[in-house]
């Protein structure tokens, strides 16, 4: 029961809040500043004032802001460029760690991007908005303000008006009634002619009129005041305090949009730096330990086997020539770098200790120091990469290699669509001469054949790597062996063998390459040319004369996207169709440099005809 009526009374309650909340909200909708403040005409004024001074402090707060959000991303910006891994550190690339930090650097810029935008909007959208609507509502308040005064004014004339007739109809008044007491007390004064109290009565009736008009003005200019009073207060003067309170409730309603705006520009960039947040996690959780534990193995692994324990040496069963022999074992093996050669600057002050006219054999650490240095790389390393540890040296080699590969891929390429406009051109001279692009085919055909020679060249150079035990390649074994008192002469690679030539493992350069091959990009089939100057052709390319022919191989393959024939084409050479203006074709082979593309279309009568078109007459659309 005390529960029922607990709540009872909370219902009850809750009511008459809502209804008393409905009554103040009806109540101040009914309220105006024109009949609840009609005398309060310069408050109001110093009110407004106040308001628009507030939305301009605002906007200068805005303006302040926008000002902090551009320092902040520019100097985010210039963080992010001062901590960008420099060239010499892009080795470190392959860490994880290394990864996470750019990443990172990544999304700070995309963050410096965000408080960009911030502040353009802020600047475009809401601090323009501010000016705009402050200078529109001074101008609206100095209107209001103005009709105001000249109401003001009007109502005093007519107040001063008024008290002006007031007073000139007490002034004629009090002269009527003096005139009225002279004439009666003439008229009772037997002394005094009739002439002279005829004279009192006329001045009195003189002023009796004027008393009259006076009171007559004194009447109108009441009317007239108390008319114009009336529709001060009740019309004029409320229309413009009115005028002041829509221009007040504008000025807070935009108060609020801005506020609201404001907020909502921030807003609208909170899903891509809470994005940018993401991604500095998921940097951050990318890091595995382990995996850089890993690279840092896989980079600095050479390949040595631990040093062997060193033999005893009994000075007393040696004899003094061998002692010497093992300290100069010892110098040797401490001028080893951790590659296992012998640095240059060492040789370098070994050749200037020893004459020129020495022996032969300083003779020839000479000439083996010049062969080292011409054979030397742009970046300091041999060109064989035999002055790295084994490991690495493999590494280096097929990386190379692949390097290698990738440009013989990408130079065929280039040379079978040479070939196949030089088809094209002899085919139909119209189109362009053929002699333009033998002397590129003959610089692609060499520089083809030279990277060939440099992947057999390199490939022997790992096939080498490949078989020298790493054992013997410690400088700790070369230590042993000078110490064993065995003498060798050691390669720059660490290994213990007799000198001997390199050029051995040379291929000819006057070796045979294969003048063409039948690549799908070639879009010729199997299609094979001589050229000159290109040497005798490969066991796998068909012997021909001056005539060239190609075969047409059957090939279904799938559009590439759709074209339109911009130009009409009339197909002269064969491999070519033709097409009128306007024409919609498929494309299942874009141009791959030559300057023909290869287009497909519906024959009714036979099918699908498909061959190539110039690429210059069609607009072509690829689909995604």
């Amino acid at each position: 029961m005390l529960a029922l009526l607990a709540s009872g009374l909370s219902r009850s309650s809750s009511n008459n809040k809502l209804a008393e909340s409905e009554n103040s909200a009806q109540n101040s909708n009914n309220m105006s500043w024109g009949t609840e403040l009609w005398d309060q005409n310069e408050n109001l004024a110093i009110h407004t004032n106040r308001g628009i001074d507030a939305l301009d402090k605002f906007a200068n707060f805005l303006r302040d802001r926008v000002a902090i959000e551009t320092e902040y991303a520019g100097k985010l910006r210039r963080l992010v460029k001062n901590y960008q891994p420099k060239k010499k550190e892009e080795e470190d690339n392959e860490f994880t760690s290394v990864q996470a930090f750019r990443n990172l650097l990544k999304e700070v810029g995309d963050l410096a991007g965000q408080r960009e935008v911030v502040s353009e909007s802020l600047q475009l959208q809401i601090i323009a908005g501010v000016t705009l609507l402050s200078k529109t509502l001074r101008e609206d308040r100095k209107k209001c303000l103005s009709d105001g005064a000249t109401l003001q004014q009007n109502l005093t004339t007519q107040l001063s008006s008024l008290d002006r007739a007031k007073r000139n109809y007490e002034k004629a008044y009090r002269d009527s009634e003096k005139a009225v007491d002279s004439y009666k007390r003439a008229d009772m004064d037997l002394n005094l002619s009739r002439a002279e109290v005829e004279r009192y009565k006329n001045v009195m009736t003189s002023k009796i009129q004027q008393s009259d008009d006076a009171k007559n003005e004194y009447a109108n200019q009441l009317q007239k005041t108390n008319n114009l009073q009336q529709q001060h207060y009740s019309m004029l003067l409320p229309s413009v305090l009115n005028r002041l309170q829509e221009l007040d409730e504008k000025r807070t309603r935009g108060f609020r949009e801005f506020i609201v705006g404001a907020a909502d520009v921030e807003s609208s960039v909170a899903p891509i730096i809470a994005r940018c947040m993401e991604g500095i996690v998921k940097a951050g959780e990318s890091i595995n330990e382990k995996e850089d534990t890993f690279k840092v193995i896989e980079r600095y692994q050479s390949g040595f086997t631990p040093p062997r324990d060193i033999p005893f040496e009994d000075l007393s069963k040696c004899d003094p020539d061998s002692v010497q022999e093992s300290h100069y074992s010892n110098s040797t093996s401490n001028h080893l770098t951790i590659r296992g050669t012998m640095s240059a600057n060492k040789l370098k002050k070994r050749v200037g200790i020893f004459n020129i006219f020495g022996s032969n054999k300083q003779r020839q650490i000479i000439e083996a120091c010049i062969t080292m240095k011409n054979s030397l790389t742009a970046d300091g390393q041999k060109e064989d990469f035999s002055d790295l540890p084994p490991n690495q040296r493999r590494k280096k080699l097929q990386a190379k290699i692949a390097e290698l590969t990738q440009n013989i891929a990408q130079e065929t390429k280039a040379r079978d669509g040479l070939m196949k406009m030089k088809i094209v051109y002899e085919a139909n001279s119209s189109l362009g001469n053929p002699m333009t692009v033998e002397g590129q085919l003959n610089e692609s055909e060499h520089k083809l054949e030279k990277l060939k020679v440099d992947l057999k060249k390199y490939q022997g150079f790992l096939e080498k790597a490949s078989q020298v035990p790493t054992a013997t390649s410690s400088p700790q074994a070369s230590r042993n062996q000078l110490q064993n008192g065995h003498r060798t002469s050691r390669h720059s690679n660490g290994s213990a063998d007799d000198h001997h030539d390199d050029g051995d493992d040379q291929p000819d350069d006057a070796g045979s390459l294969s003048s063409s091959s039948a690549s799908p990009e070639s879009g010729l089939g199997t299609s094979h040319t001589s050229l000159p100057g290109s040497g005798q052709g490969s066991a796998n390319e068909n012997a021909i004369g001056e005539d060239t022919y190609y075969e047409t191989e059957v090939e279904t393959l799938n559009p590439v996207g759709k074209c339109r024939a911009l130009y009409p084409f009339e197909a002269s050479s064969e491999g070519s169709i033709p097409m009128s203006e306007g024409e919609e074709l498929q494309v299942i082979e874009i141009d791959q440099g030559d300057g023909w593309t290869r287009v497909r279309r519906e024959n009714n009568s036979n099918g699908w005809d498909e061959g190539f078109v110039p690429t210059s007459y069609i607009e072509c659309t690829l689909y995604a």
